[in-house]
């Protein structure tokens, strides 16, 4: 009987574990109190999503300019890459 609890256990373990693409939030790149100061600028304020897209749009920048790099033949990630 002991057996079997452990391994409902480790089965619930498991499932609580697993997660999607989708639910997975991407590492925050950017610094938020000083992303935060730089927005609200003349007394803007600021949403509390307005971080996590910020770091999408610049998640999504790397990923451009990474394609942009490789379609040239290089390694090297340089700042056109990024701005034009």
């Amino acid at each position: 009987m002991a057996k079997k609890k452990a391994t409902k256990k480790a089965a619930t373990k498991k499932k609580a574990t697993k997660t999607t693409k989708a639910s997975k939030k991407k590492e925050m790149l950017l610094v938020g109190s000083k992303t935060k100061e730089a927005l609200k600028g003349k007394g803007y304020n600021v949403s509390s999503d307005t971080l996590e897209a910020m770091n999408n749009y610049v998640y999504w920048l790397i990923e451009q300019a990474q394609k942009k790099c490789t379609a040239n033949g290089r390694k090297t990630i340089r700042p056109y890459d990024i701005l034009a």
